[in-house]
């Protein structure tokens, strides 16, 4: 077995005994390899995001919360295939890049066959240019989305004008393959788009805000037609 597949076993292993902690001794006998080398396996399911912990003391070992993870998926090559030309796209000044990375760890590791292959394959024929962008500035703007938490930017718009303002966040917009940060703008009094690649400082003021809706906002610009991305309209639940 390769170290992917045993990873992915291992992961698999443990979700069977949750809550039950699984000993170090135990997982080696298991997959009939080195205490170490599993020692060595669980760290690097750590590091990438997976909820294993270790549980000390007497009947203590690892073990893995079921409801932070998901069980196995079957995709097909086509799906597979299309996951990596969108993880691609996933670039530094991309909104949750840095997740999108760690999912495609998780997706790499669960997968086999035919769809591993052609993932592998395809993931070898992509390029893209690198782009310069503040992975703070994206991190805030994450961070401010989630928690309904106003920002502090400073902002040079298309002009070459810059200007510091106070916002607060409603939603995120792409268009051309740019991204743009839809919010309340207090100082205009209306609601502004701000492209990412724009912004040369984010911060959080600690303020909390009320929600904004995203479509209201939207009203009056040249994105008023924006609609819901086709491959995400099922994630959304109806109203």
């Amino acid at each position: 077995m390769n170290r992917t597949a045993r990873l992915y076993a291992l992961v698999e292993e443990l979700r069977a005994a949750a809550p039950r902690p699984l000993t170090v001794a135990a997982l080696a006998t298991r997959f009939e390899i080195s205490t170490r080398t599993v020692q060595r396996d669980l760290q690097t399911l750590m590091q990438t995001g997976v909820p294993v912990r270790s549980i000390p003391g007497r009947g203590g070992g690892w073990s893995i919360d079921p409801a932070m993870t998901l069980p196995p998926i079957h995709l097909t090559v086509d799906e597979a295939s299309a996951l990596t030309a969108a993880l691609a796209a996933a670039d530094a000044s991309t909104p949750y890049a840095g997740a999108a990375r760690t999912a495609a760890q998780k997706i790499v590791a669960s997968m086999a066959g035919p769809a591993s292959a052609a993932a592998r394959e395809l993931a070898a024929r992509i390029v893209t240019l690198p782009t310069h962008a503040d992975s703070a500035i994206r991190t805030a703007v994450e961070h401010a989305l989630a928690d309904d938490m106003a920002l502090r930017l400073s902002y040079t718009d298309a002009a070459g004008h810059e200007s510091n303002r106070v916002v607060e966040p409603a939603g995120l917009l792409t268009a051309d393959g740019r991204w743009y940060l839809i919010a309340w703008c207090r100082t205009r009094r209306a609601g502004r788009g701000f492209r990412l690649d724009r912004i040369a400082a984010a911060a959080p003021t600690g303020e909390q805000t009320q929600p904004h809706n995203l479509t209201e906002l939207l009203l009056g610009s040249a994105a008023a037609g924006a609609v819901r991305p086709t491959a995400l309209a099922s994630l959304t639940p109806s109203r």
